[in-house]
């Protein structure tokens, strides 16, 4: 991701925070854990936006915006836990399923240079 895009990241980020906010003051969305929530969602887009898109970030980017929404479905009564499980577990699957069927680079930190 070139530098230009990267400098929105934040910036959007404080504003989704604020946005989650301002809907749990209203009371349009009570009772949600914000903190926690955009903790998850604000790692996953983080996760792909400085991490760029490799066999790595692909898996754990989308997977915590995925558990960042499913905790708002969880903490506003539409999500129980005993289905939050396995959506997240099918999920990961799928995540993991598309990083074999897609061309990705392997991430950096798994690749191992050869003894000198």
């Amino acid at each position: 991701m070139g530098k230009l895009r990267k400098q929105y990241v934040i910036p959007i980020l404080v504003m989704v925070v604020g946005i989650g906010w301002l809907l749990n003051v209203q009371g349009i969305i009570p009772d949600v854990d914000w903190i926690w929530t955009c903790a998850l969602g604000a790692l996953g887009v983080l996760t792909l936006a400085v991490g760029g898109l490799d066999k790595l970030t692909v898996v754990v980017g989308p997977f915590l915006i995925i558990s960042s929404l499913c905790s708002v479905l969880r903490e506003t009564g539409k999500l129980s836990v005993a289905n939050e499980v396995p959506i997240l577990t099918i999920a990961l699957g799928a995540l993991l399923l598309l990083v074999h069927m897609i061309n990705l680079p392997s991430p950096q930190v798994f690749k191992q240079e050869p003894p000198e």
